[in-house]
């Protein structure tokens, strides 16, 4: 009997991630490439355009060599990956910038021009407050390096770059799917279309700007050469895709409104699913992007670096201790510290806030004494992303009053911890539940190139039959004041540190 696969591409920060499904959305294989962030100075991040592309090829190739998987076999591929930063092609498609990473500050100066030029304006029409994203982003290369900037025919993110390399198209193939519109600072996302009026308010040209597609959209299929370099078979359906989160709330199956979702990954991301644009204009902490879901929505906002936050602190451990320390010693011993009102908060904008923006906030423990212990201290850092979730949902709430909020679904490497997920549930008062043996967006990818490839009818369909879900971490019947208490701390130590490297 003839198997039938799609491959699902994660281009990530931390690596590249292929993985091969099955119909019934089983894994047969994988392949992991670990990413090179180029960071020279202070505020820089990028990486290789050529680095990354060969990683997918690599990860492609050892996605298929460990499942045994037949390249007939493969349906079609799409490929996720980082949202929030973008990079300039030419004319025949080739990378005359690096990426330009969304953990890249440079375009901190053009943040502040957008939001005071029109503010109000671009968060109505992209869902999105002008932030680290394509549109400073855009300006940046625009007027800091315009001999670069001449350069450029179509500002495109990396998997819409190598897409095109896979399909052996070029810049008059350039494509963004909707589910980045809002990180644009330049489409009008209603619509479906890029906003002429953004576009002279901020002099961009629209040439430089992408195509607009479905994620199941068909954008090509894999070339001669690209088949030689990954194992794949020329000729092989290469379908849009959708971003990393979006891939991630899609493999988390929120696919109706009231299903929130938390990626625990280098970013702390908390979404809702809702059923209309509803941009935030009080200040832009949440973003609403569209969902893979056609007619969904999904508010959300995110910690920049979250999950780096406890990688630091390890390191930080290891080095005082002189010996490895693991996650699990480190949640004990926050487990341990127990709760308390007078403990230390912690603001976790280490690189700057994204929800709302301020590119100069930076990291703080507020109320140290000298009795704080490690255990206390790492605690107040998982306890700071419940905090910041608790101001997300309120600010939900308050745009959409008739939202009901039926649970969090718990992703990404973050959500092996149990201590974090209670201090998630205690703090926003909702449960918790875990997906288990969650693959992740590659799995959510692999989700729009099986429907692209027409085995099954809708993106809510094979959810629902993919995504299974595991019993709840529910909400202590604790005293509400405590929490009323942390949180009062919480927004304290968040004005303190507002602007500090501003």
């Amino acid at each position: 009997m003839k198997h039938e696969y799609v491959l699902g591409v994660d281009v990530g920060t931390q690596g590249v991630k292929a993985a091969v499904f099955d119909r019934d959305g089983t894994m047969a294989g994988s392949g992991f490439c670990a990413s090179e962030l180029i960071q020279p100075a202070p505020g820089v991040t990028e990486e290789d355009p050529e680095l990354q592309y060969q990683n997918v090829c690599s990860s492609i190739r050892t996605a298929l060599e460990s499942g045994g998987v037949d390249p007939v076999e493969i349906r079609a591929l799409a490929l996720d990956g980082q949202m929030a930063g973008i990079m300039g092609i030419d004319e025949d498609g080739a990378a005359v910038t690096p990426y330009d990473s969304w953990l890249d500050t440079r375009c901190s100066p053009q943040i502040k021009k957008m939001r005071a030029a029109a503010l109000q304006e671009v968060t109505a029409l992209t869902g999105n407050a002008p932030s680290l994203n394509h549109g400073p982003k855009v300006l940046w290369w625009k007027q800091e390096r315009p001999d670069v900037y001449r350069r450029i025919a179509r500002f495109v993110q990396p998997t819409g770059y190598i897409a095109l390399r896979l399909a052996g198209a070029n810049a008059d193939a350039a494509f963004v799917d909707h589910t980045y519109l809002h990180f644009s600072g330049f489409a009008d996302n209603a619509r479906l279309q890029w906003s002429q009026t953004l576009l002279e308010r901020f002099g961009v040209s629209a040439e430089v700007m992408p195509r607009i597609v479905q994620p199941t959209d068909q954008i090509g299929t894999i070339c001669d050469t690209a088949a030689r370099e990954t194992g794949l078979r020329a000729g092989t359906p290469v379908i849009a895709g959708v971003g990393d989160t979006a891939a991630s709330f899609l493999a988390a199956g929120a696919v109706e409104a009231g299903t929130c979702v938390d990626v625990s990954g280098t970013a702390s991301v908390f979404a809702a699913t809702t059923s209309e644009l509803r941009p935030d204009t009080i200040d832009g902490m949440l973003g609403v992007g569209r969902s893979a879901v056609p007619g969904l929505w999904h508010p959300y906002a995110y910690v920049n670096g979250g999950g780096m936050n406890l990688e630091w602190f390890k390191s930080l451990a290891e080095s005082l201790r002189g010996s490895k320390v693991s996650f699990d010693e480190l949640n004990e011993m926050a487990a341990e510290a127990g709760s308390s009102e007078d403990h230390p908060v912690f603001v976790p904008h280490l690189a700057g806030r994204m929800s709302p923006s301020d590119p100069g906030m930076r990291g703080a423990w507020v109320g140290l004494v000298w009795n704080h212990s490690a255990g206390v201290l790492f605690r107040s850092i998982l306890e700071s992303i419940a905090l910041e979730y608790q101001l997300y949902k309120e600010r939900l709430l308050q745009i959409n009053p008739e939202q009901t909020v039926l649970e969090l679904r718990n992703t990404g490497g973050g959500n092996t911890s149990a201590l974090w997920r209670q201090l998630k549930a205690d703090t926003m008062n909702v449960r918790v539940v875990e997906i288990p043996d969650f693959a992740g967006a590659t799995h959510g990818v692999a989700m729009v190139a099986a429907v692209g490839a027409c085995m099954y009818d809708s993106v809510e369909e094979i959810a629902r039959r993919w995504v299974k879900t595991e019993a709840a971490t529910e909400p202590n019947a604790q005293d509400r004041t405590q929490v009323e208490h942390r949180l009062q701390r919480y927004r304290n130590a968040l004005e303190m540190m507002q602007g500090y490297a501003g």
